[in-house]
């Protein structure tokens, strides 16, 4: 039987739309036949049949109210309403066909009863969208300025705000729990808007309130109903916030079940409580990589930019936020030492620099020093052996050199231990005896030399 009740209560979303949209087609018609008064006949079956309709919409939503849990003063507004909703559509219907027994109706125009049985309709689905959606679905996009102005309590988000630096010191509950809390669920369970007797805006309501008992549970987040419910999938109807509404990453989840489990706490920090750091990364600001300097410079000139493009030389801004460029010989191997000049009118805003394949020398580094924003450097498939590569370390941007397919010398590479932001250097078939990657300087320089050898297994000497 239940089973029954549920299966019919669920059909109430697709036969709640059916008197809705006879309603509209019945109004429509009406104005359109309000002269000629040539279709009465269809108005009024049109508004019969949105009476049977209705009835059995009233029927199922009373069956989806059973079976789903719903609580009773949650929904009599839009059941009571649903009912008048259903006899105005009778009352249509007679008074369309003149029904002789009732003559009261004759004394109403039938303006009146178009323009209530409107509004009848607007405010019950209305109730309707309320239930399923919340009662702030509606306003919910409009700016929190604008819906502080027309009356509704606005919470604003709160930011999860935790560092490398602090977040063993924050307190768990006001630095994650409550913001999770309130920009997921306080919206439907505050003290004006109390869905299932349910208060998450208070500490002492989330410890006690909820229509079903409390729904956090010490120590037990399997059993907290809290949990549960923001766990399941969104498909199910159990689920908390219901579909429609803002949801919480699962890592947002997982906290929660995390902070029921350690007790609840309302004062301890995650130091306190022991929690590992890997729960909370990723709260923790995301740093952008970028390939040119945190530093504001001003825009090369256009006839400096013209200029090297017309030598043969590919140049771009790194991005439409920035005036870095990227300066690439590519299509000039015939590049040499004399041929850097070119460069020198750009010189502040090149961070990228790729010089591979070119007729470069040792004595390039000489001007390449002088780009003061150099971030990534690409030497490699030329004739470099690193003599003089130490007049680079007075770069404070360059992270990365390509120096792969040169002729390097060993004995260079002790002078890049001092560089201080160098992160990574490439040296793959330059000809050293060595292979893999090798860790250097005080700065954790690596190293990338190739000649990788994959381990033979047994199969490899199966012959087939």
């Amino acid at each position: 039987m239940d089973v029954l009740k549920q299966l019919f209560g669920r059909l109430h979303p697709l036969v709640v739309h059916l008197p809705i949209g006879f309603i509209i087609v019945g109004l429509l018609l009406q104005f359109y036949d309000r002269k000629q008064k040539e279709f009465n006949h269809v108005i009024s079956l049109i508004y019969l049949w949105t009476g049977y309709f209705a009835v059995l919409a009233c029927t199922t939503g009373y069956l989806h109210y059973l079976g789903e849990g719903y609580s009773f003063d949650s929904i009599k507004v839009h059941l009571w309403s649903g009912i008048a909703t259903a006899l105005f559509s009778f009352l249509m219907w007679a008074k369309l066909k003149d029904k002789s027994m009732l003559p009261f109706l004759t004394k109403i125009p039938m303006l009146v009863l178009s323009v209530l049985i409107f509004i009848l309709i607007s405010f019950t689905g209305h109730q309707g969208g309320n239930i399923t959606h919340g009662e702030d679905y509606l306003i919910e996009p409009l700016p929190n300025s604008l819906k502080s102005a027309l009356g509704y309590e606005v919470f604003e988000e709160k930011k999860i705000v935790l560092t490398d630096e602090n977040w063993e010191a924050a307190i768990l509950y006001n630095a994650v729990i409550q913001p999770i809390l309130n920009n997921n669920c306080v919206s439907c369970h505050n003290a004006k808007k109390a869905k299932g007797e349910l208060l998450l805006n208070t500490k002492q309501g989330i410890l006690e309130s909820g229509e079903n008992g409390p729904v956090v549970l010490t120590s037990h987040a399997d059993k907290s109903d809290l949990f549960i419910r923001m766990k399941l999938p969104k498909s199910d109807d159990n689920h908390m916030p219901p579909d429609g509404k803002k949801q919480p990453s699962k890592e947002a989840i997982k906290l929660i079940g995390v902070w029921i489990e350690n007790g609840i706490s309302f004062d301890k920090t995650i130091g306190e409580l022991g929690l590992e750091k890997s729960l909370f990364q990723s709260f923790f600001p995301t740093i952008i990589q970028t390939d040119y300097p945190d530093v504001a410079i001003a825009a090369a000139s256009q006839d400096s930019i013209l200029r090297i493009k017309n030598s043969g030389l590919h140049l771009n801004t790194m991005s439409e936020n920035t005036h870095y460029l990227k300066v690439s010989a590519l299509n000039l191997k015939s590049f040499s030492d004399i041929d850097f000049q070119l460069l020198k009118s750009v010189a502040s805003q090149i961070a990228v620099l790729d010089l591979g394949g070119t007729q470069i020398t040792d004595a390039i580094f000489t001007d390449i020093a002088s780009l003061p924003h150099l971030t990534i450097l690409k030497l490699d498939n030329t004739t470099i052996t690193g003599s003089q590569i130490e007049r680079l370390k007075m770069l404070e941007h360059l992270t990365s050199i390509n120096l792969s397919n040169t002729t390097f010398k060993e004995e260079n590479l002790n002078k890049l231990k001092d560089f201080k932001k160098l992160e990574k250097v490439f040296l793959f078939n330059s000809g050293l005896d060595k292979s893999g990657t090798e860790i250097i300087g005080q700065s954790n320089i690596v190293v990338e030399y190739g000649n990788y050898t994959l381990p033979i297994v047994a199969r490899d000497s199966i012959e087939f």
